[in-house]
């Protein structure tokens, strides 16, 4: 392992696909001396551990608007990093199984559809054309955009990581931070279990970590950990093409290139904090909830079971930009299950924001300060 150096620009805490992305940015634009660190290794959290769905299906304009974007960089990634993602452009299905949520994919699909998507409502009987293993005898009504994708989440990390050393970031992984560093309000540095690095800003991209590490300066988020488990089958010939959610009950699925059926589901029952084993009770509701939407997959075997951290805020939207009570401090956490399909984007905009104040409108809109303020939103598109 490199040594730390003992002073740095910016330090980016956190080498998930949203640290690396806003460090490669920021060096693209000419910042030098950037340090990102991290617990794990590469891939060892909720970068390595999602199911790689990528979609511009929101019900708030702001996500949209974000989600076009970040998808266009997705379907570039290979071209542009070098590096196969498996993007699969094999949109996104959502399922209404009442009429209060078919009257909110109408809404939602009108928005998308104003902002240049072609997102369409579809009745039981296109649903089955779509996906004819799928049971919708219960089904209302659907929304689906065939612009929306999926890929391999693993090469997105290890391509920005690539591109983030030959730009002369340095990335230090299985260095743990145990505290933020600041002097009268203004950060200085961070404090690794490999020594301390001085600095005069910190960016936290650390996920459902952020709380605690924020804490260490008197910074309270809003935000906290929660387990959310996945599910792997063995490998079937293809035949699944969208990727299919649930909103009512935050199932989703989709069919991976090599074949295995890929999801996970909803589960309030889980224990609080930083917890990523898995549990039988997922794997039941799961089992269950899938053999409902799909009977066809009642004899499937399971491959294996994983979990992540979702990053949980009240109104379901991320906490983003600089913090008014501590100088130099960045936040980019609180994306919930939603962070590695925006990161793209967003580790883009925060670069120039940071750097040139562009899209002060969207930085202002998911301040931390909104909680202090009352100014809560609303995102209603929210699966898992």
């Amino acid at each position: 392992m490199k040594p730390l150096p003992e002073e740095a620009g910016c330090v980016v805490v956190g080498a998930g696909i949203m640290g690396l992305s806003v460090a490669y940015n920021l060096a693209r634009l000419g910042v030098e001396r950037i340090v990102v660190v991290d617990r794990g290794y590469l891939c060892g959290g909720a970068s390595g551990r999602n199911g790689g769905g990528v979609r511009a299906q929101w019900s708030s304009e702001t996500n949209i608007r974000l989600m076009k974007r970040s998808i266009k960089i997705c379907d570039e990634f290979a071209t542009r990093f070098g590096i196969n993602v498996w993007f699969r452009e094999a949109g996104y299905l959502f399922l209404a199984r009442g009429e209060e949520r078919a009257k909110q994919l109408a809404q939602s699909c009108a928005l998308q559809r104003e902002h240049g998507l072609p997102t369409r409502i579809l009745d039981a009987a296109d649903v089955k054309k779509l996906a004819p293993e799928l049971d919708t005898s219960r089904v209302v009504a659907a929304s689906y955009n065939p612009s929306d994708g999926v890929v391999f989440p693993w090469p997105f990390v290890w391509g920005y990581a690539r591109e983030c050393a030959r730009l002369g970031v340095e990335v230090h992984t299985h260095t743990a931070v145990h505290a933020i560093e600041e002097t009268a309000g203004k950060v200085t540095g961070v404090v690794t279990d490999r020594g301390r690095v001085r600095a005069p800003q910190v960016i936290c991209a650390a996920g459902a970590w952020s709380p605690e590490l924020t804490r260490t300066v008197g910074v309270e988020l809003p935000s906290h950990p929660h387990r959310h488990e996945i599910c792997s089958t063995e490998p079937l010939k293809p035949f699944l093409k969208p990727f299919v959610g649930d909103l009512a009950t935050g199932l989703y699925f989709s069919q991976s290139m090599r074949g295995e059926i890929v999801g996970g589901i909803s589960n309030a029952e889980v224990p609080e904090g930083l917890d990523q084993g898995s549990s039988l009770r997922f794997l039941a509701l799961y089992a269950r909830s899938l053999q409902r939407a799909m009977p066809r997959l009642g004899a499937v075997r399971i491959l294996r079971q994983w979990s992540g951290c979702y990053d949980i805020t009240p109104d379901g939207n991320p906490l983003v930009g600089p913090v008014d009570e501590m100088e130099g401090l960045v936040l980019t956490s609180g994306f919930m299950g939603h962070g590695f399909m925006m990161a793209p984007i967003m580790g883009e905009l925060l670069a120039r924001y940071l750097l040139h104040g562009e899209e002060r409108e969207l930085f202002e809109r998911w301040n931390l300060r909104r909680y202090r303020e009352g100014n809560l939103l609303s995102e209603t598109m929210i699966l898992g």
